[in-house]
Protein backbone atom coordinates (compact mmCIF):
# COMPACT_ATOMS: atom_id res chain seq x y z
CA UNK A 1 0.00 0.00 0.00
CA UNK A 2 1.33 3.40 -0.96
CA UNK A 3 1.10 5.84 1.96
CA UNK A 4 0.71 9.58 1.49
CA UNK A 5 3.39 11.29 3.60
CA UNK A 6 1.64 14.67 3.57
CA UNK A 7 -2.03 15.49 3.16
CA UNK A 8 -4.76 17.87 4.25
CA UNK A 9 -6.90 17.00 7.26
CA UNK A 10 -10.14 18.49 8.52
CA UNK A 11 -11.84 18.71 11.92
CA UNK A 12 -15.59 19.23 11.54
CA UNK A 13 -17.44 21.16 14.24
CA UNK A 14 -21.20 20.73 14.41
CA UNK A 15 -24.21 21.17 16.70
CA UNK A 16 -26.63 18.26 16.25
CA UNK A 17 -30.24 18.49 17.34
CA UNK A 18 -31.78 15.71 19.38
CA UNK A 19 -34.63 13.71 17.77
CA UNK A 20 -33.67 15.02 14.28
CA UNK A 21 -31.29 12.37 13.08
CA UNK A 22 -32.07 12.72 9.36
CA UNK A 23 -31.40 16.47 9.47
CA UNK A 24 -28.19 15.93 11.45
CA UNK A 25 -26.88 13.35 8.98
CA UNK A 26 -27.69 15.62 6.03
CA UNK A 27 -25.93 18.57 7.66
CA UNK A 28 -22.88 16.47 8.51
CA UNK A 29 -22.75 15.11 4.97
CA UNK A 30 -22.74 18.68 3.66
CA UNK A 31 -19.85 19.66 5.97
CA UNK A 32 -17.90 16.52 5.07
CA UNK A 33 -18.46 17.10 1.36
CA UNK A 34 -17.32 20.73 1.75
CA UNK A 35 -14.12 19.53 3.43
CA UNK A 36 -13.57 16.93 0.70
CA UNK A 37 -14.07 19.54 -2.05
CA UNK A 38 -11.51 21.71 -0.24
CA UNK A 39 -8.98 18.90 -0.58
CA UNK A 40 -9.16 17.23 2.83
CA UNK A 41 -8.22 13.55 2.75
CA UNK A 42 -8.94 12.76 6.40
CA UNK A 43 -12.15 14.27 7.82
CA UNK A 44 -13.28 13.80 11.42
CA UNK A 45 -16.77 14.54 12.79
CA UNK A 46 -17.94 14.89 16.43
CA UNK A 47 -18.93 12.23 18.92
CA UNK A 48 -22.62 11.30 18.56
CA UNK A 49 -22.85 13.84 15.77
CA UNK A 50 -25.74 12.07 14.04
CA UNK A 51 -28.08 12.18 17.04
CA UNK A 52 -26.96 14.46 19.84
CA UNK A 53 -25.64 13.26 23.17
CA UNK A 54 -27.79 13.75 26.29
CA UNK A 55 -30.02 10.66 26.17
CA UNK A 56 -31.72 9.65 29.38
CA UNK A 57 -32.04 5.89 28.77
CA UNK A 58 -32.05 3.07 26.20
CA UNK A 59 -35.68 3.58 25.32
CA UNK A 60 -35.18 7.20 24.36
CA UNK A 61 -32.16 6.61 22.11
CA UNK A 62 -33.48 3.32 20.66
CA UNK A 63 -35.12 4.84 17.54
CA UNK A 64 -31.80 6.42 16.53
CA UNK A 65 -29.24 3.63 16.99
CA UNK A 66 -28.17 1.47 14.06
CA UNK A 67 -25.68 -1.15 13.00
CA UNK A 68 -22.14 -0.35 11.85
CA UNK A 69 -21.80 -0.73 8.94
CA UNK A 70 -25.33 0.37 8.16
CA UNK A 71 -27.43 3.03 6.44
CA UNK A 72 -25.54 6.04 7.87
CA UNK A 73 -22.06 4.68 7.20
CA UNK A 74 -23.23 3.78 3.68
CA UNK A 75 -24.08 7.43 3.01
CA UNK A 76 -20.66 8.63 4.17
CA UNK A 77 -18.99 5.82 2.24
CA UNK A 78 -20.43 7.29 -0.94
CA UNK A 79 -18.80 10.66 -0.19
CA UNK A 80 -15.51 8.95 0.66
CA UNK A 81 -15.60 6.97 -2.58
CA UNK A 82 -16.49 10.00 -4.70
CA UNK A 83 -13.70 12.20 -3.31
CA UNK A 84 -11.09 9.59 -2.43
CA UNK A 85 -11.01 10.54 1.25
CA UNK A 86 -11.32 8.97 4.70
CA UNK A 87 -14.07 9.97 7.14
CA UNK A 88 -14.59 9.31 10.86
CA UNK A 89 -18.26 9.48 11.86
CA UNK A 90 -19.44 9.48 15.50
CA UNK A 91 -22.79 7.79 16.17
CA UNK A 92 -24.69 5.48 18.55
CA UNK A 93 -24.30 1.85 17.50
CA UNK A 94 -26.47 -1.23 18.01
CA UNK A 95 -24.76 -4.61 18.15
CA UNK A 96 -27.02 -6.97 16.17
CA UNK A 97 -25.86 -10.04 18.12
CA UNK A 98 -26.41 -8.75 21.65
CA UNK A 99 -28.72 -5.74 21.14
CA UNK A 100 -26.31 -3.75 23.31
CA UNK A 101 -25.82 -0.09 22.42
CA UNK A 102 -22.42 1.62 22.16
CA UNK A 103 -21.09 5.13 21.78
CA UNK A 104 -19.07 4.46 18.63
CA UNK A 105 -17.13 5.99 15.77
CA UNK A 106 -16.62 4.42 12.35
CA UNK A 107 -13.66 4.87 10.00
CA UNK A 108 -14.66 4.90 6.34
CA UNK A 109 -12.35 5.02 3.32
CA UNK A 110 -12.69 5.24 -0.45
CA UNK A 111 -13.40 1.51 -0.55
CA UNK A 112 -15.96 1.57 2.25
CA UNK A 113 -16.06 0.66 5.93
CA UNK A 114 -12.63 0.07 7.52
CA UNK A 115 -13.27 -0.34 11.24
CA UNK A 116 -14.86 1.01 14.40
CA UNK A 117 -13.99 2.14 17.89
CA UNK A 118 -16.43 1.74 20.76
CA UNK A 119 -15.83 4.21 23.59
CA UNK A 120 -14.06 2.32 26.36
CA UNK A 121 -14.11 4.88 29.18
CA UNK A 122 -17.69 6.14 29.66
CA UNK A 123 -18.50 9.62 30.89
CA UNK A 124 -21.17 10.21 33.56
CA UNK A 125 -24.20 9.93 31.29
CA UNK A 126 -23.39 7.04 28.96
CA UNK A 127 -24.13 4.16 31.35
CA UNK A 128 -27.74 5.31 31.16
CA UNK A 129 -27.89 3.70 27.72
CA UNK A 130 -24.50 2.49 26.44
CA UNK A 131 -22.24 -0.42 27.32
CA UNK A 132 -18.48 0.16 27.71
CA UNK A 133 -16.62 -0.48 24.48
CA UNK A 134 -15.29 -3.98 23.93
CA UNK A 135 -13.02 -3.41 20.89
CA UNK A 136 -9.94 -2.21 22.74
CA UNK A 137 -7.87 0.48 21.05
CA UNK A 138 -7.14 -0.43 17.46
CA UNK A 139 -4.84 1.23 14.93
CA UNK A 140 -5.90 1.00 11.28
CA UNK A 141 -3.41 0.77 8.41
CA UNK A 142 -4.56 3.09 5.62
CA UNK A 143 -3.19 4.94 2.63
CA UNK A 144 -2.95 7.98 4.94
CA UNK A 145 -0.79 6.14 7.45
CA UNK A 146 -1.74 4.52 10.74
CA UNK A 147 -4.98 5.98 12.14
CA UNK A 148 -6.45 5.49 15.63
CA UNK A 149 -9.79 6.61 17.02
CA UNK A 150 -10.54 7.64 20.60
CA UNK A 151 -13.81 9.07 21.87
CA UNK A 152 -14.01 11.97 24.33
CA UNK A 153 -13.41 10.60 27.87
CA UNK A 154 -11.02 7.97 26.49
CA UNK A 155 -8.45 10.74 26.13
CA UNK A 156 -8.58 11.67 29.81
CA UNK A 157 -6.52 8.56 30.43
CA UNK A 158 -2.91 8.80 29.32
CA UNK A 159 -2.79 5.05 28.74
CA UNK A 160 -5.22 5.10 25.81
CA UNK A 161 -3.28 7.54 23.63
CA UNK A 162 0.00 5.92 24.70
CA UNK A 163 -1.33 2.51 23.67
CA UNK A 164 -2.19 3.57 20.13
CA UNK A 165 1.04 5.54 19.79
CA UNK A 166 2.99 2.42 20.76
CA UNK A 167 1.02 0.60 18.06
CA UNK A 168 2.44 3.15 15.63
CA UNK A 169 -0.45 5.60 15.24
CA UNK A 170 0.50 8.61 13.14
CA UNK A 171 -2.82 10.34 13.78
CA UNK A 172 -5.31 10.08 16.62
CA UNK A 173 -8.82 11.02 15.52
CA UNK A 174 -10.57 12.24 18.66
CA UNK A 175 -14.34 12.63 18.39
CA UNK A 176 -15.80 14.38 21.41
CA UNK A 177 -18.58 16.23 23.18
CA UNK A 178 -16.14 18.05 25.47
CA UNK A 179 -17.53 20.47 28.01
CA UNK A 180 -16.84 22.50 31.15
CA UNK A 181 -13.65 24.23 29.99
CA UNK A 182 -12.17 26.48 27.34
CA UNK A 183 -10.87 24.59 24.32
CA UNK A 184 -8.61 23.42 22.67
CA UNK A 185 -8.42 21.54 25.95
CA UNK A 186 -5.10 21.03 27.77
CA UNK A 187 -5.67 17.26 27.83
CA UNK A 188 -5.90 17.20 24.03
CA UNK A 189 -2.63 19.10 23.72
CA UNK A 190 -0.80 16.91 26.23
CA UNK A 191 -1.84 13.68 24.50
CA UNK A 192 -0.44 14.93 21.18
CA UNK A 193 2.67 16.37 22.86
CA UNK A 194 3.70 13.43 25.05
CA UNK A 195 3.21 10.94 22.20
CA UNK A 196 4.66 13.13 19.42
CA UNK A 197 1.51 12.38 17.46
CA UNK A 198 -0.96 14.34 15.33
CA UNK A 199 -4.36 14.72 16.95
CA UNK A 200 -7.45 15.71 14.97
CA UNK A 201 -10.02 16.94 17.45
CA UNK A 202 -13.65 17.16 16.34
CA UNK A 203 -15.77 18.56 19.16
CA UNK A 204 -19.40 19.59 19.13
CA UNK A 205 -20.57 22.98 20.29
CA UNK A 206 -23.89 24.43 21.45
CA UNK A 207 -26.36 23.86 24.27
CA UNK A 208 -28.26 20.60 24.80
CA UNK A 209 -30.48 19.84 27.80
CA UNK A 210 -28.70 22.57 29.84
CA UNK A 211 -25.26 21.18 28.92
CA UNK A 212 -22.90 23.70 27.29
CA UNK A 213 -20.41 22.10 24.92
CA UNK A 214 -17.12 23.86 24.30
CA UNK A 215 -16.34 23.68 20.57
CA UNK A 216 -12.70 24.45 19.82
CA UNK A 217 -12.31 21.75 17.14
CA UNK A 218 -8.73 21.72 15.95
CA UNK A 219 -5.71 19.93 14.57
CA UNK A 220 -2.87 19.60 17.08
CA UNK A 221 0.71 19.05 15.92
CA UNK A 222 3.09 16.53 17.54
CA UNK A 223 4.74 19.33 19.54
CA UNK A 224 1.43 20.32 21.14
CA UNK A 225 0.96 23.45 19.04
CA UNK A 226 -2.39 24.24 17.43
CA UNK A 227 -2.11 23.90 13.65
CA UNK A 228 -5.72 25.00 13.01
CA UNK A 229 -8.78 25.72 15.16
CA UNK A 230 -12.41 26.82 14.92
CA UNK A 231 -13.75 28.36 18.13
CA UNK A 232 -17.57 28.29 17.97
CA UNK A 233 -20.25 27.55 15.42
CA UNK A 234 -20.56 24.94 12.68
CA UNK A 235 -17.50 24.81 10.46
CA UNK A 236 -14.27 23.08 9.47
CA UNK A 237 -10.66 23.55 10.61
CA UNK A 238 -7.97 22.49 8.11
CA UNK A 239 -4.27 21.66 8.53
CA UNK A 240 -1.60 19.71 6.69
CA UNK A 241 -0.50 16.43 8.24
CA UNK A 242 3.19 15.56 7.88
CA UNK A 243 3.80 11.96 8.91
CA UNK A 244 7.52 12.58 9.34
CA UNK A 245 6.77 14.86 12.30
CA UNK A 246 4.93 12.14 14.20
CA UNK A 247 7.17 9.25 13.22
CA UNK A 248 10.17 11.02 14.73
CA UNK A 249 8.59 10.34 18.17
CA UNK A 250 10.61 13.06 19.91
CA UNK A 251 9.40 15.04 22.92
CA UNK A 252 11.30 18.22 23.78
CA UNK A 253 14.07 16.92 21.54
CA UNK A 254 14.42 13.55 23.25
CA UNK A 255 13.59 10.11 21.77
CA UNK A 256 11.14 9.26 24.50
CA UNK A 257 9.79 6.07 22.93
CA UNK A 258 13.31 4.66 22.71
CA UNK A 259 13.90 5.68 26.33
CA UNK A 260 10.81 4.01 27.78
CA UNK A 261 11.37 1.45 30.57
CA UNK A 262 8.41 -0.99 30.30
CA UNK A 263 9.77 -3.15 33.11
CA UNK A 264 9.24 -0.17 35.43
CA UNK A 265 5.57 0.27 34.52
CA UNK A 266 4.11 -3.01 35.78
CA UNK A 267 1.73 -1.38 38.22
CA UNK A 268 0.16 0.61 35.34
CA UNK A 269 -1.62 -2.66 34.54
CA UNK A 270 -3.13 -2.76 38.05
CA UNK A 271 -5.56 -0.54 39.92
CA UNK A 272 -4.74 0.05 43.57
CA UNK A 273 -7.75 2.36 43.86
CA UNK A 274 -10.39 -0.24 42.99
CA UNK A 275 -10.88 -0.70 46.76
CA UNK A 276 -11.05 1.90 49.48
CA UNK A 277 -7.44 3.18 49.49
CA UNK A 278 -7.64 3.74 53.25
CA UNK A 279 -8.05 -0.04 53.60
CA UNK A 280 -5.93 -1.14 50.66
CA UNK A 281 -2.65 0.50 51.59
CA UNK A 282 -2.74 -0.61 55.23
CA UNK A 283 -3.50 -4.23 54.28
CA UNK A 284 -1.41 -6.69 56.33
CA UNK A 285 -0.15 -3.75 58.37
CA UNK A 286 1.93 -2.48 55.45
CA UNK A 287 2.32 1.13 54.24
CA UNK A 288 -0.84 2.86 55.47
CA UNK A 289 -1.29 6.26 53.87
CA UNK A 290 -0.25 8.95 56.40
CA UNK A 291 -3.03 11.07 57.92
CA UNK A 292 -1.94 14.13 55.96
CA UNK A 293 -2.54 17.75 56.91
CA UNK A 294 -2.94 21.26 55.63
CA UNK A 295 0.49 22.53 54.70
CA UNK A 296 2.29 24.76 52.24
CA UNK A 297 4.32 23.48 49.29
CA UNK A 298 6.68 25.69 47.33
CA UNK A 299 8.86 25.46 44.24
CA UNK A 300 11.99 27.50 43.64
CA UNK A 301 13.46 28.25 40.24
CA UNK A 302 16.91 29.69 39.56
CA UNK A 303 20.03 29.10 37.44
CA UNK A 304 22.49 26.69 39.11
CA UNK A 305 26.22 27.17 38.53
CA UNK A 306 29.20 24.85 38.39
CA UNK A 307 30.01 25.90 41.94
CA UNK A 308 28.48 23.93 44.79
CA UNK A 309 29.09 26.63 47.40
CA UNK A 310 27.37 29.31 45.31
CA UNK A 311 24.43 26.98 44.62
CA UNK A 312 24.04 26.32 48.34
CA UNK A 313 24.05 30.07 49.02
CA UNK A 314 21.27 30.53 46.43
CA UNK A 315 19.33 27.63 47.93
CA UNK A 316 19.63 29.14 51.39
CA UNK A 317 18.23 32.45 50.11
CA UNK A 318 15.37 30.60 48.40
CA UNK A 319 14.68 28.66 51.61
CA UNK A 320 14.53 31.94 53.55
CA UNK A 321 11.98 33.31 51.06
CA UNK A 322 9.96 30.09 51.30
CA UNK A 323 10.09 30.01 55.10
CA UNK A 324 8.78 33.56 55.20
CA UNK A 325 5.74 32.30 53.29
CA UNK A 326 5.14 29.36 55.60
CA UNK A 327 6.42 26.65 53.24
CA UNK A 328 6.70 23.19 54.78
CA UNK A 329 7.99 21.37 51.67
CA UNK A 330 10.26 23.16 49.17
CA UNK A 331 11.17 21.60 45.82
CA UNK A 332 14.30 22.73 43.96
CA UNK A 333 15.44 22.09 40.36
CA UNK A 334 17.22 19.06 38.96
CA UNK A 335 20.97 18.79 39.66
CA UNK A 336 20.82 22.21 41.34
CA UNK A 337 23.30 21.31 44.08
CA UNK A 338 26.06 20.27 41.70
CA UNK A 339 25.85 22.41 38.58
CA UNK A 340 22.44 22.03 37.00
CA UNK A 341 22.44 20.90 33.36
CA UNK A 342 26.22 21.43 33.25
CA UNK A 343 26.65 18.79 35.98
CA UNK A 344 29.09 16.03 35.18
CA UNK A 345 30.74 13.26 37.14
CA UNK A 346 33.53 15.63 38.22
CA UNK A 347 31.08 17.58 40.40
CA UNK A 348 29.27 14.54 41.78
CA UNK A 349 29.00 14.09 45.54
CA UNK A 350 27.93 11.25 47.79
CA UNK A 351 24.67 11.55 49.66
CA UNK A 352 26.79 11.42 52.80
CA UNK A 353 28.93 14.29 51.53
CA UNK A 354 29.17 17.97 52.52
CA UNK A 355 26.61 19.33 50.01
CA UNK A 356 23.77 17.19 51.33
CA UNK A 357 24.94 17.79 54.90
CA UNK A 358 24.67 21.55 54.33
CA UNK A 359 21.24 21.08 52.70
CA UNK A 360 20.10 19.25 55.84
CA UNK A 361 21.30 22.18 57.96
CA UNK A 362 19.31 24.62 55.80
CA UNK A 363 16.18 22.47 56.13
CA UNK A 364 16.63 21.97 59.87
CA UNK A 365 17.14 25.67 60.61
CA UNK A 366 13.90 26.52 58.78
CA UNK A 367 11.94 23.48 59.98
CA UNK A 368 11.01 22.38 56.50
CA UNK A 369 11.58 19.50 54.11
CA UNK A 370 13.59 20.19 50.96
CA UNK A 371 13.75 18.25 47.70
CA UNK A 372 16.83 18.96 45.58
CA UNK A 373 18.67 17.38 42.67
CA UNK A 374 22.34 16.48 42.53
CA UNK A 375 24.84 14.42 40.62
CA UNK A 376 25.36 11.51 43.01
CA UNK A 377 28.65 9.66 43.30
CA UNK A 378 28.07 6.00 44.00
CA UNK A 379 30.48 3.08 44.11
CA UNK A 380 32.00 3.31 40.64
CA UNK A 381 28.82 4.78 39.09
CA UNK A 382 27.03 8.12 39.04
CA UNK A 383 23.33 8.99 39.15
CA UNK A 384 21.00 11.88 38.41
CA UNK A 385 19.52 11.87 41.90
CA UNK A 386 16.82 13.70 43.81
CA UNK A 387 17.34 13.91 47.58
CA UNK A 388 14.68 14.54 50.22
CA UNK A 389 15.99 16.05 53.47
CA UNK A 390 14.45 17.52 56.59
CA UNK A 391 15.10 18.18 60.26
CA UNK A 392 15.41 14.41 60.74
CA UNK A 393 18.30 14.28 58.23
CA UNK A 394 18.34 12.51 54.88
CA UNK A 395 14.82 11.11 54.51
CA UNK A 396 15.65 9.32 51.26
CA UNK A 397 16.62 9.67 47.63
CA UNK A 398 15.52 8.71 44.14
CA UNK A 399 17.70 7.95 41.10
CA UNK A 400 16.24 9.04 37.79
CA UNK A 401 14.76 6.09 35.91
CA UNK A 402 14.76 7.89 32.53
CA UNK A 403 17.92 9.63 31.32
CA UNK A 404 18.26 12.26 28.63
CA UNK A 405 20.99 11.85 26.03
CA UNK A 406 23.15 14.41 27.86
CA UNK A 407 22.69 12.81 31.27
CA UNK A 408 23.26 9.31 29.92
CA UNK A 409 26.78 10.37 28.95
CA UNK A 410 27.80 10.27 32.62
CA UNK A 411 24.97 8.78 34.70
CA UNK A 412 23.45 5.34 35.26
CA UNK A 413 19.66 5.02 35.44
CA UNK A 414 17.88 4.03 38.61
CA UNK A 415 15.66 0.96 38.85
CA UNK A 416 12.88 1.73 41.33
CA UNK A 417 10.26 4.33 42.24
CA UNK A 418 10.58 5.90 45.66
CA UNK A 419 7.83 7.26 47.92
CA UNK A 420 8.17 8.73 51.39
CA UNK A 421 5.61 9.40 54.11
CA UNK A 422 5.85 12.86 55.69
CA UNK A 423 3.43 14.94 57.77
CA UNK A 424 2.51 16.66 54.46
CA UNK A 425 1.39 13.30 53.02
CA UNK A 426 2.87 10.60 50.81
CA UNK A 427 5.54 12.12 48.57
CA UNK A 428 6.91 10.70 45.31
CA UNK A 429 10.03 12.02 43.58
CA UNK A 430 10.80 12.41 39.86
CA UNK A 431 13.20 14.29 37.63
CA UNK A 432 11.91 16.47 34.80
CA UNK A 433 12.59 13.90 32.09
CA UNK A 434 10.84 11.22 34.16
CA UNK A 435 7.76 13.44 34.31
CA UNK A 436 7.67 13.58 30.51
CA UNK A 437 6.63 9.91 30.60
CA UNK A 438 2.96 9.48 31.60
CA UNK A 439 3.80 6.06 32.99
CA UNK A 440 6.03 7.60 35.67
CA UNK A 441 3.45 9.89 37.25
CA UNK A 442 0.83 7.15 36.98
CA UNK A 443 3.09 4.66 38.76
CA UNK A 444 3.54 7.04 41.70
CA UNK A 445 -0.19 7.83 41.85
CA UNK A 446 -0.94 4.12 42.02
CA UNK A 447 1.46 3.89 44.98
CA UNK A 448 -0.83 6.31 46.81
CA UNK A 449 1.11 9.56 46.45
CA UNK A 450 -0.53 12.80 47.52
CA UNK A 451 2.31 14.93 46.17
CA UNK A 452 4.73 14.34 43.32
CA UNK A 453 7.82 16.52 43.58
CA UNK A 454 9.52 17.06 40.22
CA UNK A 455 13.06 18.43 40.19
CA UNK A 456 13.34 19.52 36.57
CA UNK A 457 15.76 20.86 34.00
CA UNK A 458 13.35 21.18 31.08
CA UNK A 459 13.98 23.20 27.94
CA UNK A 460 11.41 23.81 25.21
CA UNK A 461 7.73 24.73 25.00
CA UNK A 462 5.45 22.86 27.41
CA UNK A 463 3.22 25.88 28.11
CA UNK A 464 0.90 27.59 25.61
CA UNK A 465 -1.65 30.36 25.91
CA UNK A 466 -5.22 30.83 24.73
CA UNK A 467 -6.66 33.92 23.11
CA UNK A 468 -10.12 33.46 24.66
CA UNK A 469 -13.33 31.86 23.41
CA UNK A 470 -16.72 33.15 22.29
CA UNK A 471 -18.40 30.06 23.75
CA UNK A 472 -20.33 31.06 26.86
CA UNK A 473 -19.65 29.01 29.97
CA UNK A 474 -21.22 29.05 33.39
CA UNK A 475 -19.28 30.78 36.16
CA UNK A 476 -16.52 30.14 37.20
CA UNK A 477 -15.31 28.40 34.00
CA UNK A 478 -12.90 30.87 32.35
CA UNK A 479 -13.43 32.09 28.79
CA UNK A 480 -11.00 35.01 28.45
CA UNK A 481 -7.36 35.09 27.29
CA UNK A 482 -4.89 33.07 29.36
CA UNK A 483 -1.13 32.79 28.78
CA UNK A 484 -1.08 29.66 30.98
CA UNK A 485 -3.99 27.81 29.36
CA UNK A 486 -1.91 24.67 28.75
CA UNK A 487 0.84 23.68 31.14
CA UNK A 488 1.82 20.08 30.50
CA UNK A 489 2.69 19.44 34.13
CA UNK A 490 -0.66 20.79 35.30
CA UNK A 491 -2.19 18.00 33.21
CA UNK A 492 0.14 15.56 34.97
CA UNK A 493 -1.27 16.68 38.31
CA UNK A 494 -4.92 16.45 37.29
CA UNK A 495 -4.77 13.12 35.48
CA UNK A 496 -3.20 11.52 38.57
CA UNK A 497 -5.24 13.45 41.17
CA UNK A 498 -2.09 14.60 42.95
CA UNK A 499 -0.53 17.87 43.92
CA UNK A 500 2.43 18.23 41.59
CA UNK A 501 5.31 20.53 42.54
CA UNK A 502 7.34 21.24 39.38
CA UNK A 503 10.60 23.12 40.05
CA UNK A 504 12.43 24.02 36.85
CA UNK A 505 15.62 25.88 36.05
CA UNK A 506 15.36 29.45 34.83
CA UNK A 507 18.36 30.37 32.69
CA UNK A 508 17.40 32.32 29.57
CA UNK A 509 20.91 32.12 28.11
CA UNK A 510 20.81 28.33 28.22
CA UNK A 511 17.21 28.05 27.00
CA UNK A 512 15.57 27.18 30.33
CA UNK A 513 12.36 29.16 30.64
CA UNK A 514 11.34 28.19 34.16
CA UNK A 515 7.53 28.11 34.39
CA UNK A 516 7.70 26.30 37.72
CA UNK A 517 4.50 25.75 39.63
CA UNK A 518 2.50 23.86 42.22
CA UNK A 519 -0.62 22.38 40.62
CA UNK A 520 -3.74 20.99 42.24
CA UNK A 521 -5.26 17.50 41.90
CA UNK A 522 -8.34 18.52 39.88
CA UNK A 523 -7.78 20.22 36.52
CA UNK A 524 -11.50 20.96 36.20
CA UNK A 525 -11.69 22.95 39.42
CA UNK A 526 -12.04 26.68 38.75
CA UNK A 527 -10.58 29.01 39.73
CA UNK A 528 -7.50 26.86 39.40
CA UNK A 529 -5.76 25.59 42.50
CA UNK A 530 -2.20 26.47 41.61
CA UNK A 531 0.72 28.86 42.07
CA UNK A 532 3.21 29.56 39.27
CA UNK A 533 6.53 31.34 38.94
CA UNK A 534 6.50 32.78 35.44
CA UNK A 535 10.02 34.10 34.83
CA UNK A 536 13.14 34.84 36.81
CA UNK A 537 14.42 33.41 40.05
CA UNK A 538 11.89 33.08 42.81
CA UNK A 539 9.50 30.93 44.82
CA UNK A 540 5.88 30.02 44.10
CA UNK A 541 3.90 28.48 46.95
CA UNK A 542 0.38 27.50 47.92
CA UNK A 543 -1.54 25.66 50.60
CA UNK A 544 -2.38 22.01 50.01
CA UNK A 545 -4.75 19.76 51.92
CA UNK A 546 -4.03 16.03 52.09
CA UNK A 547 -6.48 15.28 54.90
CA UNK A 548 -9.59 13.17 54.51
CA UNK A 549 -12.55 12.70 56.82
CA UNK A 550 -14.65 9.59 57.34
CA UNK A 551 -13.97 5.93 56.56
CA UNK A 552 -13.86 6.55 52.79
CA UNK A 553 -11.65 9.30 51.33
CA UNK A 554 -13.51 12.60 51.11
CA UNK A 555 -10.93 14.53 49.04
CA UNK A 556 -9.97 14.19 45.38
CA UNK A 557 -6.30 13.70 46.21
CA UNK A 558 -7.09 10.72 48.45
CA UNK A 559 -10.05 9.35 46.47
CA UNK A 560 -8.35 9.76 43.06
CA UNK A 561 -11.49 9.78 40.91
CA UNK A 562 -9.75 9.62 37.51
CA UNK A 563 -7.29 6.97 38.68
CA UNK A 564 -10.20 4.87 39.92
CA UNK A 565 -11.94 5.05 36.52
CA UNK A 566 -8.98 3.53 34.66
CA UNK A 567 -9.45 0.22 32.81
CA UNK A 568 -6.02 -1.38 33.32
CA UNK A 569 -6.92 -4.62 31.54
CA UNK A 570 -6.72 -2.55 28.33
CA UNK A 571 -3.23 -1.16 29.03
CA UNK A 572 -0.99 -4.22 28.63
CA UNK A 573 0.69 -2.68 25.60
CA UNK A 574 2.38 -0.21 27.93
CA UNK A 575 4.30 -2.94 29.75
CA UNK A 576 5.32 -4.99 26.71
CA UNK A 577 8.98 -4.97 25.80
CA UNK A 578 9.71 -3.65 22.30
CA UNK A 579 10.30 -6.33 19.72
CA UNK A 580 13.92 -7.36 19.68
CA UNK A 581 14.56 -6.15 23.25
CA UNK A 582 16.41 -8.56 25.56
CA UNK A 583 14.19 -10.71 27.78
Amino acid sequence: MTVAKRYKAAAVQFEPTMFRKDENVSSLLALVEKAAKDGAKLIVTPEMGTTGYCWVDRDEVAPFVENIPGPTTDRFSEVARRYGCHVVIGMPERDPETNLYYNSAALIGPEGFIGRHRKTHPYISEPKWAAPGDCGHAVFETSLGRIAILICMDLHFAETARHVALEGADVICHTSNWLAERTPAPYWMSRAFENSCWLIESNRWGLERTVQFSGGSCVIAPDGSIAAVIDSGDGVAYAEIDLAASRARRVLGEPTFEDRRPEMYMNVATNTFAWNPSDFFKLYGHSPIPPGRRSHVGVAQFAPERDVARNLATIEAMADEAAGRGVDLLVLPELCLTGGPAAKADLAERLSGPAVARLIEIATQRRMHIVAGLAERGDGVFHDTVALVGPEGLVGSYRSVHLTAATRSWATAGDRWEVFDLPEGRIGLLTGYDASFPEAGRSLALLGCDVIAVSAAQRGAFVRGHGGTAVRQNYPIPTGPDPWHWHHFRVRAGENNVYLAFANIFDAEQGFDGKSGVFGPDTFAFPRCEAVQQRGAGVAAMEIDTTSSGPYPSSVVRRKDLVLMRLPHLYKKLIEKPRGAPA
